[in-house]
């Protein structure tokens, strides 16, 4: 099976649910099937900085599109490099990043795919 990068860039994470997929605040819904692990660097936090990782997908091709599963990290990290667990996508999926508190920070990302 091949590994491939199939997204990456970096942007400032604001009080808007930001799409990464789609690198805009507009939710995407992917369907390019495979088996996907987002990376966050998140060497930018400080004390006071909340932050929501969201993946979405959905159960069937016709179905809504709903939260799969959904991390708060908030703070320094001390291990700073985020990584997801691996998920089968297919549906109409996307990851988003939003700050719930603090301050706007930059973050850079990638999500992997293997297929």
């Amino acid at each position: 099976m091949a590994l491939s990068e199939a997204y990456a860039d970096s942007f400032t994470v604001t009080t808007t649910e930001y799409s990464i997929t789609n690198e805009s605040t507009t939710i995407a819904s992917r369907t390019d099937d495979g088996l996907y692990q987002v990376f966050l660097d998140l060497n930018a936090l400080q004390s006071g900085d909340t932050y929501v990782i969201r993946i979405y997908e959905k159960v069937q091709s016709g179905t809504t599109q709903r939260v799969v599963q959904s991390w708060t990290v908030s703070g320094v990290q001390a291990d700073p490099i985020w990584a997801s667990p691996h998920l089968q996508l297919m549906h109409g999926w996307d990851i988003t990043l939003q700050k719930t508190g603090g301050t706007n920070r930059t973050i850079d990302w990638s999500v992997r795919k293997v297929a």
